[in-house]
């Protein structure tokens, strides 16, 4: 056996100082791509296929092409990644390009950056009369973010002083101000993130961003795009806008609105937002019976029939074993997946800034909706400041009525990251615990913190013994000696030689 490193992302600046401007477009992925499109009917050795790709870029083009669209193995365009750097995009847009869940992003944290007041203006209002008033509501918005970060950190330097060397923490106590002054900012802050794509994935951002309605996003395509044509033109083929990106959640809409059928915007308990709409009825059965399953050489249906006849100490016996050698860094293993749980969850866009990272759940949203209330963070009434921030609010949901009376569905840009918007979250209990992990702990930021900890409450109601180990990673140790009577192995982090 040998393995071999076939190729890593570089730096395209290395690339464009190795060999200069007129020969970069001979360094593309697509190379790679085809020589393993060539795997299955070759028996050429594959780093001999790649030689072979790299030597006849032309040749490896067409290949692509025929065995993507003539014969469908879209597959092979996996094979090629590509990093972008995203400067300048809204906060509102970030959340569509982090829609999809096969890309690798990270971003520049609003809870660790402070912001100096860069903003998006929609193209949408440029040409309109409201583009001033814009301007100064976000200006207004900015002004009481600097004001509450002061006023924050001043806070918290008095709350800690005497808990923690206040001197060794700054950093924390800023960050912590950070985080809460935030909730006034609008969506249309400016923001940057690096993103990392394969090709197929890439094409179907390109694609999608085309159909969008807003003029911000379908730019982002046409960027991203014009990026990659000419280097991998053979990998990203269906990137124009269609009827079926365009239309059909529109003619959804329209469908509705025609029913008949009342709609009541309103929420009658802004508190309540977070139920379990939907769960794996035996949730802990099918999980048991899954890990038998395994293990146990017999059919799906008796290993589910055995475990129903377990006993409770039996049950739980088993789910100890199953996760007996679990240390903080694992994940639990895949037999959990068979459980599903579905969330309604109301949620403030700081909070869902860092819920829509976990994309492995299905996440389907809708708009900010000022009639869903706000979340105003617990320090704000400790400065004393809640009166000036719900003035800002209600100027700011005044200007957002009068933008989507004039752009429908460009109102949010102005909208606040303490406003809200409903959520459908479906995951299962694997995702949940990695949620859990990361989520339910002391050093999350508590909007999110809440939530997880509400989803878990729930999901231990209808899975008392799979979700026994759910918590944040800082209480592992505790939850772990509750349930096996000794603690978990110490993690050691390896050297870096």
């Amino acid at each position: 056996m040998k393995v071999l490193l076939a190729g890593y992302n570089i730096d395209t600046q290395v690339m464009k100082e190795l060999v200069g401007r007129r020969k970069l477009a001979t360094l593309t992925p697509e190379t790679i791509s085809a020589a393993y499109a060539r795997i299955s009917r070759s028996r050429k050795a594959v780093d001999e296929l790649r030689t072979e790709a790299r030597q006849e870029i032309g040749k490896s083009r067409k290949s692509n092409r025929r065995i993507i669209f003539e014969m469908g193995h879209h597959s092979v365009a996996e094979h090629a990644v590509f990093n972008f750097d995203v400067i300048g995009i809204s906060r509102r847009a970030v959340e569509d390009l982090e829609n999809f869940r096969l890309g690798s992003y990270t971003e520049k944290s609003q809870r660790y950056v402070t912001l100096k007041g860069d903003y998006v203006i929609p193209e949408e209002l440029r040409k309109t009369q409201l583009v001033s008033q814009f301007r100064d509501m976000v200006e207004l918005q900015n002004r009481l973010y600097r004001e509450f970060y002061q006023k924050l950190f001043a806070l918290n330097i008095k709350k800690f002083a005497g808990k923690l060397d206040v001197q060794k923490n700054a950093r924390l106590l800023e960050n912590l101000a950070k985080e809460d002054a935030r909730y006034c900012l609008a969506m249309a802050t400016q923001t940057q993130l690096g993103a990392t794509f394969n090709a197929r994935n890439l094409e179907l951002v390109i694609r999608r961003f085309a159909s969008h309605r807003l003029e911000e996003i379908r730019a982002l395509g046409r960027m991203l795009f014009r990026a990659v044509e000419k280097i991998a033109p053979s990998v990203i083929l269906f990137h124009r806008a269609n009827d079926y990106d365009q239309r059909t959640y529109a003619e959804l809409a329209r469908y509705i609105r025609g029913s008949g059928e009342p709609v009541n915007r309103r929420t009658g308990d802004r508190e309540n937002n977070v139920k379990l709409v939907a769960y794996t009825p035996g949730a802990d059965e099918k999980i048991l019976a899954a890990l038998l399953f395994r293990v146990k050489r017999t059919d799906y249906s008796q290993c589910l029939r055995l475990v129903k006849k377990m006993l409770p100490k039996a049950r739980l016996g088993l789910f100890k074993k199953a996760l007996r050698h679990m240390e903080l860094y694992d994940v639990v293993l895949r037999e959990f997946e068979m459980a599903d749980l579905t969330f309604s969850l109301t949620v403030s866009a700081g909070c869902f800034g860092q819920l829509k990272r976990h994309r492995l759940a299905t996440i389907i949203s809708q708009e900010y909706d000022p009639h869903l209330g706000i979340t105003i963070p617990e320090s704000v009434r400790e400065i004393d400041a809640e009166k000036d921030f719900l003035g800002v609010i209600t100027k700011t949901e005044a200007l957002y009525t009068k933008i989507e009376r004039t752009a429908p569905g460009i109102g949010s840009y102005i909208l606040t990251n303490a406003h809200r918007k409903r959520i459908l979250m479906k995951m299962n209990m694997r995702e949940l615990y990695h949620i859990s992990r990361m989520r339910e702990d002391p050093t999350a930021q508590w909007d999110i913190r809440h939530l997880t900890e509400k989803m878990c409450r729930l999901a231990r109601e209808v899975a008392p013994v799979t979700g026994l180990l759910l918590g944040g990673k800082t209480g592992y140790p505790s939850v772990y000696l509750k349930l096996y009577g000794k603690n978990p192995k110490i993690v050691e982090v390896p050297e870096i030689k």
